[in-house]
């Protein structure tokens, strides 16, 4: 059932938030947006600044802003994606309207990462109606808790991840082996062995990589920094073999990028784990690895085998489509419950 949506989010090209805005126009829901982009400072480091201390007459505006579109509007629904800057007050005008608060926050505030940017999310996440949950250990506290919830996986964007033209091959790819992301956790180490220690042709794409590794290792196996829509499928569609990693400091079991891999057709190398082994078939829809040296091997056979390395990349995308690792499927799903929430009131 069509159903009016508010979506609170900072639309812009790159943003998973952006990504599902078009999903949810996709499947003809009636969206009105609520772009934070436009309250972004000029200077980043005051962004960083303001989501760890949302204060000031900035953040009054954008929460004033909200609440007089909320009345204009009158939205069944208001969709907050990862709301870092609301406040208590806000929330509750929200609801006294009668529109159900949603909660749909990919990262996670409750994990031992400690990013700093949770402040004023603890002091609303009570108050939300429905809440998008994406790990066991989030089951957990939600269940604990009594709130009302639904289980989702990271999902990919039919829209943006798709495979390459028809014909394209080993000859197309310019990277031997790719890693597209940031520096978190024992990354820095594991590639620097595998491209210095070990020689295997290790290119990596992403932000703060600078402030990682040397001038001079910079230059040898980084290229590029952030990739966002057509750059970041160009780059999976020109590597032989993808790079995952499961962030462990934030309580994920799988690598988002492993859909988004798969996705776009490329052959996926990912960190072993239940969640990876449970969407993909290993040594059939994708090849995981436990240590650096089990990586190296595999780099090495797979770069070896290009006929068994397409096979592979083909059955995972399969797996990727016919399992509803999509946007489009995930959001279906709460929208149903939304519906759900919304006859029985």
């Amino acid at each position: 059932m069509p159903r009016r949506i508010l979506y609170v989010a900072t639309l812009a090209g790159g943003e998973t938030s952006s990504y599902r805005f078009h999903s949810l126009l996709r499947l003809k829901q009636e969206v009105v947006p609520f772009n934070l982009a436009k309250f972004k400072l000029r200077w980043g480091k005051l962004n960083a600044l303001r989501y760890r201390f949302p204060v000031g007459p900035l953040i009054s505006r954008l929460n004033s802003d909200l609440v007089d579109l909320v009345h204009s509007t009158e939205p069944d629904v208001v969709w907050f994606d990862k709301p870092l800057v609301f406040t208590k007050r806000t929330l509750t005008r929200i609801k006294e309207t009668g529109a159900l608060a949603l909660c749909y926050n990919q990262d996670n505030p409750f994990g031992p990462r400690k990013d700093g940017c949770w402040m004023q999310y603890y002091r609303i996440h009570p108050l939300f109606d429905l809440y998008c949950t994406f790990r066991k250990t989030d089951v957990e506290r939600y269940q604990f808790w009594g709130k009302s919830f639904i289980e989702l996986q990271f999902s990919f964007d039919s829209a943006q991840q798709f495979p390459p033209p028809l014909g394209w091959s080993d000859r197309d790819r310019t990277r031997e082996v790719s890693y597209v992301g940031s520096p978190f956790e024992n990354r820095p180490a594991f590639l620097r062995k595998l491209i210095l220690d070990l020689k295997l042709p290790v290119t990596i794409s992403g932000p703060r990589w600078k402030s990682v590794v040397t001038e001079k290792e910079y230059k040898l196996f980084v290229r590029g920094d952030f990739l966002k829509d057509d750059s970041y499928r160009r780059a999976i569609w020109e590597s032989k073999i993808n790079l995952a990693f499961v962030t462990r400091l934030n309580e994920d079991d799988v690598a988002h990028k492993a859909f988004e891999i798969t996705a776009c057709g490329g052959f996926l190398l990912a960190e072993r784990s239940p969640g990876h082994q449970a969407a993909f078939e290993e040594g059939k829809e994708a090849e995981f690895f436990a240590t650096v040296e089990e990586c190296a091997e595999k780099i090495r056979y797979y770069l070896a085998h290009p006929v068994e390395r397409e096979k592979i990349a083909r059955r995972g995308r399969e797996r990727a489509v016919s399992s509803g690792y999509d946007n489009d499927t995930q959001l279906a799903r709460v929208i149903a419950r939304l519906d759900e929430m919304l006859l029985a009131r």
